[in-house]
Formats: C-alpha cells, sequence, structure tokens
C-alpha cells in the first residue's frame, strides 16, 4: 500500500507542474497591448531578473559555507552525509519556486492591463491564471523534491523511518533558509521602492501613483515581484514542505511506521488535484463589487477545502488502520478536519480585519480626517486586536488535533499520537495551497497592471477594473499571509516536538540519559524562553530599519531628480529608473545578511552555552512571540493599504485629499509591516527550529561532556 501512496505522490507532484505549464502557455497567448505597454513590461521584467542575479549570487555563498560545515559534521559521524545534499536541493528548489513565480509574473503585467480593455471579468482571469502557475508551481516542486527523497532513503538506500526524516528535515532548512533571504530581501526592496515613490511622488509632489514621471515607479514595479511574488513563492514552499515533514517525523514517532510518514504526501497530492479543480471556478461578472470579487475567488477555495475534508476519512483509515472501513483511527481526521477549519477561520478574521468592506478598515479610513498621526495610532491598535481571534483560533485547532487521536480522553492522552495530530492539522491547514496561494500571487499581477495602465495612459476604466483586482489583492494577500503564519504556528510546534525527540535519540546513542520534563521553574528554559520571546521582536527591529534606510536612499534620489533634471514635472524628460533600480538592489542585498545570520546561529550558540534545555525554551518563546507579532503586522499593513484604496474610491475627500496625504503615509508604515518583517517571521520561527534539530548533535554531547 505505501508503495502506491509514493507513487501517486509523484503523480499530484507532475500534475501540478503540467497544469502550471498548460496555464502559463495559455496566460501568454494574450497579447501584450500597445508598444508602450511591452516597454514598460520589459523594464520591469529586467530590473526583476537583474536583482534576482545578484540575490542568487549572494545567497549562494551562504549556502556554500553551510554546506561545507554540515559535510564536516557527516564526516564526524554527527549526521549523515545525505543531510548536505538534502540542505542543497531544498534552497534550490525554494529558489526556483520564487523565479518561476517571478517569470510568469512579469509576463503577465502588460496582458493582465490590456485585457482589463476588455472587461473586469477577463483581467480576472489572466491575474489569476498567473497567479495559478505560481501556486501549483509551488506546490508541484515541493511534493517532487519530498518524493524523490523520500524515494532515494527508502527504497535506494533503504534507511529506516528515522534516518529518512533527518535527511528530509534538513532540505526543509535549505528551504526555509533560502525563503528568510528571498523574504528579507525582496521584501526590502519592494518597500524601500514603494515607500520612496509613495512620499515623494503622492505626499510632496501630488502626482497620481505610478505617474510614469515619479522617478522611482519602475523600482516600485520591479519590487512587486522581486518581494511580493519571488519571496512570497519562496515563503509558502518552505512552510509547505516544512508542514508535511513535520507530520512525516511526527508519524514515525507515533507510530515507528511508513504508512504514518506516508499520510501526509498522499494528503498533498490529493489537496493538489482538488485545488486544481477549484480553479475553474474562479470566474466573475462585469462591474463586479469587492465583495462579489472576494466571492468568486472564494468559491475555489471552498470547493477545495471540502473536497479535501470529504477525501482526508479514508485516506486516514487506509495509511493509518489497514482498511478504508476501519474507523479506529477516526481521531486523526479530526486533527485534520480542525486544521482545515482553522484555516478557513484565519482567513476569514484577516479578511475582517483588512478588507475595505468591513468595518474595521472603513473606521481607520475616517481616521485620517484629523491627520497622519491617528491613522497611525488606529492602525497599530487594530492590528494589536485582531490577533485575539487567530490565537482563540490556533488554541482551539490545537486542543481538537491533541485529543482527538486519544479520542478525547484527556486523562490517558498519548503524547506522541497528540503531537501527530497537531502536524497533520498544519498538513489540512496547507493541503490546499495551491489554489490558495493562487488567490494571493494574482494579487501583485494587478497591482503591475495597474502601474502599467497609468504609465501607458490607458482609459481610466481600465485603472479602476485594475485597482478592484489590486484592492481585492491585498485583501487575499492578507489572507494568504494568515494562513502562512497559522500554519507556521502549528508546525514550528510539531518542530519543537521532533527536535526533543531528537535529543533523546543522541543522548541514547551515547549511552546517557537526559532530562524530557521542562519546567519553566528550570532557569535554563526559562532564560531560553525570554531568548526566543525577544528574537522575533529584534528580528522585526532589523528589518524594518532596513526598510527605513533603504528608502531614505531613494527619498533623496527622487527629490534630487525632481530638482535638478530639467522637464520632468512636464513630461518632457524621462526619469532616471535605472538609479532607483541600482540603490534598492544594493541596500536590500547589504540588507538580508544579518537577520538569516542571526536566526542560524542564535540556537546553536543558546544551546552551546546554557544546554539542550534553553534551546526547547527558546523555540516555545519565539513560536509564542512570534505569531502574535507577525499577525500585528500583518494586518496593521493590509487595513492601512486598503484604508487608503478605501479614500481613493473616493470616500472621506478623495484622491489628492488631505486624508488622502494622510492615509499614504499610514500605508508607507504598513509596507514593511505587511511585506517585510511580518512574513518573515512565520519562516523564522521555523528555522529557528530547523537549524536546533540538525545541530543537536553538537548541542547535546556538547551538553553531556
Amino acid at each position: 500500500m505505501e508503495k502506491y501512496i509514493v507513487i501517486f505522490t509523484f503523480v499530484g507532484a507532475i500534475a501540478a507542474l503540467l497544469f502550471a505549464a498548460l496555464t502559463a502557455a495559455k496566460v501568454l497567448k494574450f497579447p501584450e497591448g500597445t508598444d508602450k505597454m511591452k516597454k514598460i513590461s520589459a523594464s520591469i521584467k529586467k530590473g526583476a531578473k537583474a536583482y534576482l542575479k545578484r540575490q542568487y549570487t549572494v545567497v549562494a555563498v551562504f549556502f556554500a559555507v553551510m554546506f561545507v560545515i554540515l559535510c564536516v559534521m557527516a564526516a564526524t559521524g554527527s549526521l549523515t552525509w545525505f543531510v548536505p545534499f538534502a540542505f542543497l536541493t531544498g534552497g534550490v528548489f525554494s529558489a526556483l519556486s520564487g523565479f518561476i513565480g517571478m517569470t510568469i509574473a512579469t509576463s503577465s503585467n502588460a496582458r493582465t492591463a490590456n485585457a482589463c480593455i476588455e472587461g473586469l471579468n477577463k483581467g480576472l482571469r489572466v491575474a489569476f491564471g498567473a497567479g495559478s502557475v505560481m501556486g501549483f508551481t509551488v506546490v508541484g516542486l515541493g511534493l517532487l523534491d519530498i518524493s524523490i527523497w523520500y524515494t532515494l532513503l527508502r527504497y535506494v538506500f533503504k534507511l529506516d523511518a528515522g534516518a529518512i526524516t533527518s535527511a528530509m528535515l534538513t532540505f526543509g532548512m535549505g528551504a526555509s533558509s533560502m525563503a528568510l533571504f528571498a523574504r528579507v530581501g525582496g521584501g526590502t526592496f519592494t518597500k524601500a521602492a514603494d515607500v520612496g515613490a509613495d512620499l515623494v511622488g503622492k505626499v510632496e509632489a501630488g502626482i497620481p501613483e505610478d505617474d510614469p514621471r515619479n522617478p522611482a515607479v519602475i523600482a516600485d514595479n520591479v519590487g512587486d515581484n522581486v518581494g511580493d511574488v519571488a519571496g512570497m513563492g519562496a515563503d509558502l514552499y518552505e512552510s509547505y514542505v516544512g508542514s508535511i515533514i513535520s507530520a512525516c517525523a511526527l508519524g514515525v514517532a507515533a507510530f515507528n511506521g511508513f504508512n504514518a510518514m506516508a499520510l501526509p504526501m498522499i494528503m498533498a497530492a490529493i489537496g493538489i488535484l482538488c485545488s486544481l479543480i477549484g480553479t475553474f471556478f474562479v470566474r466573475t461578472k462585469e462591474n463586479a463589487s469587492q465583495k462579489q470579487l472576494l466571492g468568486s475567488l472564494s468559491r475555489g477555495t471552498n470547493f477545495a477545502a471540502i473536497a479535501i475534508a470529504v477525501i482526508s476519512l479514508p485516506l486516514v483509515n487506509i495509511c493509518l488502520a489497514g482498511k478504508i472501513n476501519d474507523f479506529s483511527k477516526v481521531g486523526y481526521y479530526f486533527a485534520i478536519l480542525a486544521g482545515l477549519l482553522a484555516g478557513v477561520l484565519i482567513g476569514r478574521a484577516t479578511e475582517y480585519y483588512t478588507s475595505d468592506s468591513y468595518k474595521p478598515t472603513r473606521k481607520l479610513a475616517g481616521k485620517s480626517e484629523t491627520g497622519s498621526a491617528t491613522i497611525i495610532i488606529g492602525g497599530l491598535g487594530l492590528g494589536m486586536l485582531s490577533t485575539a481571534l487567530p490565537i482563540v483560533i490556533v488554541a482551539a485547532c490545537i486542543l481538537v488535533a491533541y485529543f482527538a487521536p486519544n479520542g478525547f480522553k484527556i486523562s490517558s492522552a498519548n503524547i506522541n499520537d497528540g503531537l501527530y495530530g497537531i502536524a497533520l492539522a498544519a498538513v489540512g491547514m496547507l493541503s490546499t495551497l495551491g489554489i490558495t496561494l493562487a488567490t494571493d500571487a494574482y494579487g501583485p499581477v494587478a497591482d503591475n497592471a495597474g502601474g502599467i495602465a497609468e504609465m501607458a495612459g490607458l482609459d481610466e476604466k481600465v485603472r479602476t477594473r485594475t485597482d478592484a483586482l489590486d484592492s481585492l489583492g491585498n485583501t487575499t494577500a492578507a489572507t494568504g499571509k494568515g494562513f502562512a503564519i497559522g500554519s507556521a504556528a502549528l508546525t514550528a510546534l510539531a518542530l519543537m516536538a521532533s527536535y526533543i525527540n531528537k535529543v533523546e535519540e543522541i543522548a541514547a546513542k551515547a549511552g546517557k540519559e537526559v532530562e524530557t520534563v521542562f519546567n519553566l521553574m528550570n532557569p535554563k528554559v526559562l532564560i531560553g524562553l525570554f531568548i526566543g520571546a525577544c528574537l522575533p521582536f529584534v528580528f522585526a527591529a532589523l528589518t524594518m530599519e532596513s526598510v527605513g534606510k533603504a528608502a531614505q536612499s531613494v527619498v533623496k534620489e527622487v527629490r534630487r531628480q525632481f530638482k535638478e533634471i530639467k522637464g520632468i514635472m512636464e513630461g518632457e524628460t524621462d526619469p532616471d529608473y535605472a538609479t532607483c533600480v541600482d540603490l534598492c538592489t544594493k541596500a536590500s542585498l547589504r540588507e538580508m545578511v544579518l537577520p538569516t545570520i542571526i536566526a542560524v546561529v542564535v540556537p546553536i550558540v543558546v544551546g552551546l552555552i546554557l544546554g539542550y534545555q534553553s534551546v526547547v525554551g527558546l523555540l516555545a518563546g519565539a513560536t509564542a512571540s512570534g505569531f502574535l507579532i507577525a499577525i500585528f503586522m500583518s494586518n496593521s499593513g493590509g487595513a492601512w493599504d486598503n484604508a487608503k484604496k478605501y479614500i481613493e474610491a473616493g470616500n472621506f475627500g478623495g484622491k489628492g485629499s488631505d486624508n488622502h496625504k494622510a492615509a499614504v503615509v499610514g500605508d508607507t508604515v504598513g509596507d514593511p509591516f505587511k511585506d517585510t518583517s511580518g512574513p518573515a517571521i512565520n519562516i523564522l520561527i521555523k528555522l529557528l527550529s530547523m537549524v536546533s534539530i540538525v545541530f543537536a548533535a553538537i548541542v547535546v554531547n556538547f551538553s553531556l561532556l
């Protein structure tokens, strides 16, 4: 049975990649529009590819150093020789996901703008098609990577289940490392350009968004692709494979068999097929409201979620009980349902707090009537308040997922069964990532399309349509971040359990006993808890500072060009777009290194100085505070952005009013919140766990000396 399951995971992965290729071919058949539209699109594509080339060059140095370190550990017997190579493949596949997504996005922006000339539905289909390529490339490559390694280690090298999960966790570390570079670097680029363009263009010069007279406008559009597409692709690739790998690892602990490892893989494959069918439900009518647009996307995601919920029951029975009609392990099915439902509810909560169709964001827009300070205060308060509901949802999900496998018998709950249930809940939450990510990734394409429509001087109704798609994209992006952050909390909890299991395994091999009850009154655990809780704050501060410094250089450059280059404001002379692109590139590459190094080094240093017990505290503290900060920053940023768009739609004075300028300031504060610091934190908390597991042998052996 297990062999057939593994074969089907390959089928699911190939189906996803084939669908992505066919969809890409279909999207590329649409015309790009006028020569001017083609020229603008080509400039954006050129800048995005140049940035990624330089980013990957810097990242390659980090991966080379880590590869050597892992090889040394393998030579000393701390790791198997598969681990260094697994680490590389995780990074390569993660980078490839982002690169493919960015390539199709930069090829679809002008096509979306041109499609919006004919109608809103056609524009949605082109932009959503581009997003679908991104979504199914991520899940296809992720499942392919997992399937290849599982097959090689299980059937070619015939390793035991524990050795297989050790190697697979390492390619998860590679994927997380690449994702952190991509998110921080791309996020710094896009938000530095966005903030610079808005503050000088909209607020100081009083020109519209995406006006071709703004020297930072091309950099802003390039940033949408390297941050919101390439960075997001690498991020969600890491989230997807991380949830599956952690479930595989805990399946070994709970069942000590291969079927428990195969269940998350077959669920992912079925989720791909359900998501694929769901894409055909996404369409809308002309002049649709944002609620109607959101409803058209929700039809696809809801179908996929319902389908995987129905199919998961026989999968659990077959994999864990051995028969399709044996319901003895039905508790694990309830754990999967808890994850699916939690993902949907977190998405709805995020939508409520960030969409301008609802009271919180409209109320936030009203605060612009008293200036920038009040809209910033209001956005901060909204983001903080928005953390309460996701915490309750995740807490309820953890309770159900932990106790359901034990028949809800709290007094006799088996810890390994419960932790495997939590890991399956994370897999359930991300099982429909193909279509969820498609609804997320289409947003930057629509944003670029709006910029091209403005710069190419298209009819105002075209910009109105692209703005409608873009505004919806802000909400779906925030919803996507909510999914990623929620799954990160569950996955990090599962990985923490894997770390404890790894500590016990290493100590047993050394013939030593270790303390596996981690009491908060133990000063080592408590110190680790405080250090871990502090880490997301330090990380967020570093990334916010990075955006601030990069944005300053862009603001100064835009001001210089307005002052020194004659004829820009009259439209007689083209600005120097390339200089702004180069400034953002240099700043983002420089600033992305330190946060990633901190994520890798801190758990190792804490473990060597304070011991393995402190590492457990560190992981717990980072997970708890990181989840809250990520939700807070993501929702504040999304609400500020949509409050600005609500005003631009003609409310509270409309474009060019003092209220609009106040909202633009709020949006510039929210930009690094929602697109740099917030989403990167969910990668941070998982990378800390994976680094701790990979380097556990060094920490534990040093502690036992």
